[in-house]
C-alpha cells in the first residue's frame, strides 16, 4: 500500500483513532527554502522507508511531519508528549491494536531504521510502550 501523508496534525493523540494506518513515519518537515526535509537523518532513511512501505503488499503507513526545526526543538512540541513521546526524528511507530480499543506503540528510532525496518515490519520489535 503506498505511503500517504497526513497533513496539519496538531493533536498527535488523534492519530491513534485512524484504524486504516498500521505505521506512522515521523519525519522533519520540508524546508521550503531547500525543498527537502531539514533533518539529514530523515533524508538518509527516506529510501529504505519508501522501499518497505510503498508497494501493494506492504502494511499501511502514513508520514507525519513534526514541524520546522524550531518547532521540533521546542520542548513543548505536541509530538514530544503523550502518546508518542518522540525524542528523535526519524521515528517509525507501529500501532498494535488489541481489538478492544487499546493501542500499543512500538518504535524504531533513527539509526535503527536503516538495517532494522524490514524485520520490524515483518514482526520484529522496536522499543515497546504501554497500551
Amino acid at each position: 500500500m503506498p505511503l500517504t501523508v497526513l497533513e496539519n496534525i496538531t493533536e498527535p493523540a488523534r492519530l491513534l483513532e485512524r484504524d486504516e494506518v498500521d505505521y506512522l513515519v515521523f519525519y522533519a518537515s520540508i524546508d521550503p527554502t531547500h525543498g527537502q526535509m531539514w533533518c539529514g537523518d530523515c533524508r538518509r532513511v527516506e529510501e529504505v522507508v519508501r522501499r518497505v512501505f510503498d508497494d501493494a503488499g506492504s502494511p499501511s503507513a502514513a508520514i507525519v511531519y513534526v514541524g520546522s526545526k524550531p518547532e521540533w526543538k521546542n520542548p513543548s512540541s505536541a509530538f514530544r508528549g503523550e502518546p508518542f513521546t518522540l525524542t528523535d526524528v526519524p521515528t517509525i511507530a507501529k500501532l498494535e491494536r488489541d481489538g478492544n480499543g487499546n493501542v500499543g506503540i512500538v518504535k524504531l528510532v533513527d539509526t535503527e531504521i536503516d538495517a532494522g525496518l524490514p524485520a520490524f515490519v515483518a514482526g520484529g520489535r522496536g522499543v515497546a510502550e504501554g497500551a
